[in-house]
């Protein structure tokens, strides 16, 4: 190996002068072991690592030493609030010369073990998840985004539905002044005399907020229940055929428009103070239209995620 090798980052002079707000990479693919509400388990992370590059004059960033930070993480530590911190803290302090603002953003599937609705059988179910960490001008801040999936069954296509039963009820007992409980029973189990279902798809709900500052750990389990909860129809892993009528009653019973399942998560999460701010997009994959319904909510902190 020469002795001396050249260094074109701190030897030469910039092309054309200027600062630029995030130098690094992006895509980077490394296994990790996070720390998730006291348990600590793999998974497998395409990474982003950045500093601004404030000197205008300067060639560029050091990116190894970025790459090599990210890689110490992951092969002799484990992703947890206050390594995070260490770790942009440690871009700075490596370029410190040249920068003074660090971004790192971490995005994985987070896998959790989910009961099914009544016979109580256990399957994975796959979550995807953002974390995202920065220090702007001295501050930190911490972003968690969760992908939660939930069935969405539409109030107008049921109310249409109901009444297409309504008609065929009245036609076929049309003229009988006494109908007997068990022609009804066998009408109401007939397809003849549910001619109509109304229409559901599969949406998804795009949540991020903003960890408050004393926050020890990653709520990503605290984060998905609350959404589940407040939507009441979360996909299943494993079922059989009591959690299947199950799901459809639960449908039955939670008609929502995208505006309905927005206006239900932010409720919840402006009940939980380990929130500073967050931001909802709520996307149903329409089985009606082509095109899909959208609704997008946030907190409403002054210069928060309102803006965005």
């Amino acid at each position: 190996m020469p002795a001396n090798m050249p260094d074109i980052a701190n030897q030469a002079k910039a092309q054309t002068e200027g600062e630029l707000d995030w130098v690094g990479m992006s895509n980077i693919e490394m296994p990790l072991m996070i720390e998730v509400e006291g348990e600590t388990r793999p998974v497998s992370a395409l990474i982003e690592a950045f500093v601004n590059l404030k000197d205008p004059k300067a060639k560029g960033i050091h990116m190894s030493r970025l790459y090599l930070m990210v890689d110490e993480l992951s092969t002799e530590s484990v992703l947890s609030v206050s390594n995070l911190k260490t770790l942009l803290h440690g871009f700075i302090e490596s370029h410190n010369d040249i920068s003074d603002n660090a971004q790192v953003k971490f995005e994985f599937d987070y896998h959790m073990r989910r009961k099914s609705l009544i016979s109580g059988k256990l399957g994975w179910k796959a979550y995807p998840v953002t974390i995202t960490g920065q220090i702007i001008k001295g501050d930190l801040n911490i972003e968690l985004a969760v992908n939660v999936p939930y069935s969405s069954t539409c109030p107008c296509s049921a109310a249409l539905a109901r009444q297409l039963i309504q008609n065929q009820f009245n036609q076929t007992f049309a003229g009988q002044e006494s109908v007997k409980s068990a022609d009804i029973m066998d009408f109401l189990g007939s397809t003849d005399g549910i001619i109509a279902t109304p229409h559901s798809q599969r949406s998804i709900a795009d949540v991020k907020v903003k960890l408050a500052d004393d926050t020890d750990g990653f709520p990503i389990v605290d984060l998905v229940d609350a959404i589940e909860h407040a939507l009441k129809t979360p996909v299943q892993a494993a079922v059989k055929r009591e959690d299947e009528q199950e799901f459809a009653r639960l449908n039955g019973q939670n008609l929502m428009f995208c505006e309905d399942a927005g206006r239900r998560i932010k409720a919840t999460l402006n009940a939980q103070k380990q929130y500073q701010d967050f931001w909802i997009r709520v996307n149903h994959y329409e089985s009606l239209h082509a095109h899909d319904a959208v609704s997008v909510a946030s907190k409403g902190v002054e210069g928060g995620y309102r803006n965005h």
